[in-house]
């Protein structure tokens, strides 16, 4: 793992206020795969105490992302498809994404969503992505 990947990739994920809100973590940031983590607090959880599927979107799409993100150092969703497996439950969400095949402005990107309960890793959503490359604008930009 390079480090001064991984430093750049959380300070970007605590540059995105709604990322801090929900209290993410960048746990793995390599060259076409990422790993982030959210603790699975009450007001995260539907009526029925399970995670709110907004919140397993929201992994996944952040995940890929930034997956994207480590080859072509910024990236943005074009589009995402997420498939609700079984309800998440537990103490943790933890969403791993990985590259697929990257061309030269856009790649597609698979992402497992997975709860964790007593250590126990299960399989709440599956993802895929396509994730656009974003040129540098200078700041102030239209």
């Amino acid at each position: 793992m390079t480090t001064d990947l991984l430093a750049w990739g959380r300070a970007v994920l605590a540059e995105q206020p709604f990322s801090r809100l929900l209290g993410a973590e960048l746990v793995r940031f390599e060259a076409g795969s990422a790993e982030l983590s959210v603790p699975l607090r009450d007001d995260l959880r539907q009526q029925h105490g399970f995670a709110h599927g907004g919140l397993l979107a929201y992994l996944a799409d952040n995940a890929m992302t930034f997956a994207a993100g480590a080859v072509y150092r910024d990236a943005l969703t074009l589009e995402m498809k997420v498939n609700y497996v079984r309800p998440g439950v537990g103490e943790r969400l933890v969403a791993r994404a990985s590259v697929v095949h990257a061309g030269k402005r856009q790649a597609v990107v698979r992402c497992d969503v997975l709860a964790v309960r007593a250590g126990t890793e299960t399989l709440c959503a599956v993802a895929q992505g396509t994730i656009s490359k974003v040129e540098p604008q200078p700041r102030g930009a239209p």
